[in-house]
């Protein structure tokens, strides 16, 4: 059974395909991917607080674990590629359109990280669970 934070995130994910597609309703649109970037930032700190860190990375040596750093350098990815989205998207708020095609190209990639994020977060969960 997966974690209640892969289902948040994977929830979290439906409605943030949803907004991509429904990118006409701007109010929406905005509303909904800001709101899932909020979610994926206190993420870390949730998780923080509610499990047992130190027991599963550094007693039982997952820290080692090639899936660890993947998830960890998959989140970091998606990090960076939300400060450029926003950044995009400000322009367009502003009007400059030429930001348009930078900011659907940066989508896609958010898209396809954040699935690889909760991904191998529902295979970390897994890994905890056996």
């Amino acid at each position: 059974m997966f974690a209640d934070t892969v289902i948040a995130a994977s929830i979290t994910y439906l409605i943030m395909l949803v907004a991509f597609f429904w990118h006409r309703f701007r109010t929406f649109h905005i509303s909904v991917m800001v709101s899932v970037m909020i979610f994926d930032l206190l993420m870390p700190f949730y998780l923080y607080a509610n499990r047992d860190w130190k027991t599963r990375l550094i007693d039982d040596g997952d820290i080692l674990s090639f899936l660890v750093w993947t998830h960890f350098g998959l989140l970091i990815a998606l990090f960076v590629l939300y400060t450029i989205q926003v950044a995009a998207g400000r322009k367009l708020i502003k009007g400059d359109m030429s930001a348009r095609n930078e900011h659907k190209n940066v989508a896609k990639g958010i898209l396809l990280t954040r699935a690889l994020v909760i991904l191998s977060g529902g295979l970390l969960v897994q890994a905890e669970a056996t």
